[in-house]
C-alpha cells in the first residue's frame, strides 16, 4: 500500500482508472497549466515544502493539485463542499501520489475531521477555497503553534476574502494571503463566464426543463451575477435582478435586465438564482408569493443564500422528485423545488466551470502559491492583490494558446503617456 493510499480517506480506491480518464480530458484543454508545469518540474519551486489544497475535488482541481506535486511539493488535499466532490477523482489523485481526505456526500462532522485531518499534515503554505482551512485554523487555539510555520497561502473565491479581509481587518490575520478571486484574469472570466455558463449547465441538466420562455430571477449583480444573468437571457429568457448596491442595480437595467426587490420578483420567477456570497437572500416573505412550480438554487459558496429553515417551516410535505431535486409541497398546495441541497449547483449538480475557463484561474493559483513561498517570509500577514505583472502574464499566456497578437506601445507612446506636460 502507497503511503498516500495509507494516510488517505477516501471512498474507494479502485475507481481510480475512471478519475484517471477525466484527469486526463481536462489536462487537455488546460494549456496554461501544462506550460506552468513544464516550468515547474524544471524549477522545482516548491521542493522540500509541503501544500494543503482545500477545493472542490473534480478534475480541474486534481490537475491544479498534481501541477503543485510536480513542483517538488508533499501535497495533501480536502474537498470544500462535500456534494462536489468526485469519487473517483480523488481516488485516481491519490493513485497518483497526493494524500486525500473526501468523500462524497460525507456529514458534515466527517467534513471537518477531513479538513483537519487535512492541517495534521503541518502544511508550510495553502491553497483555500472559501476561506475553510483558514477560519478552521483561526478558530481553534490548538493551532497556534502551526500557524507560525505558514508561510502563506491563496484564496479562491470571493466568499473566502470576504472572511480574509474581516480577519485582516481585525487584527487576526496570522501570515499573508494571495487574493486571487480579486485578479482581473480571475473574476472577468471565471467569475462572469464561467459561473454563467456552469450554472445553467447545472440547472438544465438536472432538471431537464427548457429556459427559453421563462423568467429567471438572480439574485446579486456582482461579476457572478453578470454571468449567470447574461447566460439566461442568451438562452431566452425574461432577467430580474434583485441587489442591495444601487450602482449594480443601475448596471442590470443598462445591461438590459429588470431591477426589483426580491418580494416583487419572487411572484414573477420561474427560475431563482443566489449569487450574493451572504446569508438569508430568499427567505419566508419570498417563498410566500412564489408561483407553484418555481426553481429555486444558490451559485454561491455556502447553502444560506436560500433560507432553508424558512422552506421547511412553510412545507407540509418534503421529498425527492429526481436526483439533485428537492419538492417542498407548502400548506397552500404550491410546491416549489430546491436543487443541491442550495448548494452549489454549478458542482454539486454539475461539473463547474469549463476547463479553458479555470486554466486561467488556476494557472494564477500554481504562480500565486510560487510568490508567497517565495516572498511570504518578507511580508506581513494582510491580504494582498495578484501582482498586476502576473495578472497579465496569464492573459498573454492565453492569448498564446489561441494564436492571437496584440499592439504594443512604441516608445513615443509611452512617453506621451507617463507625462503630463504634453
Amino acid at each position: 500500500m502507497s503511503t498516500a493510499l495509507q494516510n488517505s480517506i477516501i471512498k474507494d480506491i479502485n475507481l481510480a482508472p475512471s478519475g484517471h480518464l477525466k484527469i486526463d480530458w481536462v489536462a487537455q484543454h488546460m494549456p496554461l497549466l501544462n506550460t506552468l508545469k513544464e516550468q515547474f518540474e524544471k524549477d522545482q519551486p516548491f521542493k522540500g515544502k509541503k501544500i494543503v489544497i482545500c477545493l472542490h475535488l473534480e478534475a480541474k482541481t486534481a490537475y491544479l493539485g498534481l501541477l503543485v506535486k510536480a513542483g517538488g511539493a508533499e501535497v495533501a488535499m480536502c474537498a470544500s463542499n462535500v456534494l462536489s466532490t468526485q469519487d473517483d477523482v480523488v481516488a485516481a489523485l491519490v493513485d497518483r501520489g497526493i494524500t486525500c481526505f473526501a468523500i462524497h456526500g460525507c456529514s458534515h462532522e466527517e467534513y471537518m475531521d477531513h479538513i483537519n485531518k487535512a492541517l495534521d499534515f503541518a502544511p508550510d503554505a495553502i491553497i483555500d477555497d472559501g476561506g475553510d482551512l483558514v477560519s478552521t485554523l483561526h478558530s481553534d487555539p490548538n493551532r497556534a503553534e502551526l500557524m507560525k510555520n505558514i508561510i502563506g497561502g491563496c484564496e479562491e473565491t470571493t466568499t473566502g476574502i470576504l472572511r480574509l479581509k474581516a480577519l485582516d481587518k481585525e487584527g487576526a490575520l496570522q501570515f499573508p494571503m494571495v487574493a486571487v478571486n480579486d485578479a482581473f484574469c480571475k473574476y472577468l472570466f471565471d467569475n462572469r463566464y464561467g459561473t454563467g455558463q456552469s450554472v445553467w449547465d447545472g440547472i438544465m441538466r438536472t432538471t431537464n426543463l427548457v429556459v427559453a420562455g421563462k423568467t429567471a430571477v438572480v439574485v446579486g449583480y456582482g461579476w457572478c451575477g453578470k454571468g449567470v444573468a447574461m447566460r439566461a437571457k442568451g438562452l431566452g429568457a425574461r432577467v430580474i435582478v434583485t441587489e442591495i448596491d444601487p450602482i449594480k442595480a443601475v448596471e442590470a437595467i443598462m445591461d438590459g435586465h429588470e431591477v426589483m426587490p426580491i418580494v416583487e420578483a419572487a411572484k414573477h420567477g420561474d427560475f431563482f438564482v443566489t449569487v450574493t456570497g451572504n446569508k438569508d437572500c430568499i427567505t419566508k416573505d419570498a417563498f410566500e408569493v412564489m408561483k407553484d412550480g418555481a426553481i429555486l438554487c444558490n451559485a454561491g459558496h455556502f447553502d444560506v443564500e436560500i433560507s432553508k429553515p424558512d422552506l421547511h417551516a412553510l412545507s407540509t410535505n418534503v421529498r425527492e422528485v429526481r436526483k439533485n431535486i428537492e419538492e417542498f409541497t407548502f400548506t397552500d398546495g404550491r410546491r416549489v423545488f430546491l436543487l443541491a441541497e442550495g448548494r452549489l449547483v454549478n458542482l454539486a449538480a454539475g461539473d463547474g466551470h469549463p476547463a479553458e475557463v479555470m486554466d486561467m484561474t488556476f494557472a494564477l493559483q500554481a504562480m500565486g502559491l510560487r510568490w508567497i513561498v517565495e516572498e511570504g517570509k518578507n511580508l506581513d500577514p494582510h491580504v494582498y492583490t495578484v501582482p498586476e505583472e502576473m495578472d497579465k502574464y496569464v492573459a498573454n499566456l492565453r492569448l498564446q494558446t489561441w494564436g492571437v497578437g496584440i499592439d504594443k506601445l512604441s516608445e513615443e507612446q509611452a512617453r506621451y503617456l507617463d507625462s503630463w506636460a504634453e
